[in-house]
């Protein structure tokens, strides 16, 4: 066996253009819930692409936190996609869930939620995370694991109870999208895609070749 031999035949269902609503955010949280109730693991995760001051692209998984208007998630602001996304707010997520033989790609511009949106959902965190907030200097280097372990505990010590506010460099991001496309794999790789755009008069929809 080798990784071209890799291969896994999409048989599951198919998606037609009369299966899909016409806002397509409410076609995503159709699907979220049916990955929820599959019972997939952690169905929010999503990859989030940047680019950077230098051009180059970067990549990594955060999680989704709530779909209203556009897709929030939470971060460091001085960590690599905050400064990407300091430089550049047009960003893409990618959400794909293997067991349903579904993903959907999202284009759109990322900014800051309000400073409010962000000290509720923080309050809402678990203790450790709340403190790994203040105690992580995301993507910077660090000489050890005893370095950050030292910052955890001299945070921990700084705030001995529950009564821990955000950092002022930790908050939100909401992307508001411009491009929605779904995926359903389906076999002999005739997958179906559609994909929705946004219009000054609302959102339009086409299906694209696999």
């Amino acid at each position: 066996m080798t990784i071209a031999d890799l291969r896994k035949e999409y048989t599951l269902r198919g998606l037609h253009e009369d299966d899909v609503v016409a806002d397509p955010l409410v076609q995503f949280q159709q699907w979220f819930d049916q990955a929820l109730a599959a019972g997939l693991p952690e169905p929010n995760a999503m990859t989030l692409a940047t680019v950077g001051a230098d051009g180059a692209p970067s990549a990594r998984i955060v999680l989704l936190k709530a779909i209203d208007s556009g897709f929030v998630f939470f971060s460091n602001y001085t960590s690599r996609k905050g400064r990407d996304l300091a430089h550049e707010r047009r960003v893409a997520l990618i959400f794909y869930w293997a067991e349903l033989e579904r993903q959907v790609r999202i284009e759109g511009e990322a900014a800051p939620i309000s400073a409010a949106e962000s000290d509720t959902y923080f309050a809402s965190r678990p203790r450790g995370s709340r403190l790994g907030a203040w105690a992580s200097p995301q993507s910077t280097p660090v000489a050890g694991r005893e370095v950050l372990d030292a910052q955890l505990a001299a945070t921990t010590a700084q705030y001995p109870d529950d009564q821990i506010p955000r950092p002022p460099h930790w908050g939100g991001y909401r992307v508001m999208p411009v491009a929605i496309e779904f995926w359903q794999g389906r076999s002999s790789r005739m997958h179906d895609r559609i994909r929705f755009w946004h219009t000054e008069t609302g959102w339009q929809h086409e299906r694209l070749a696999p």
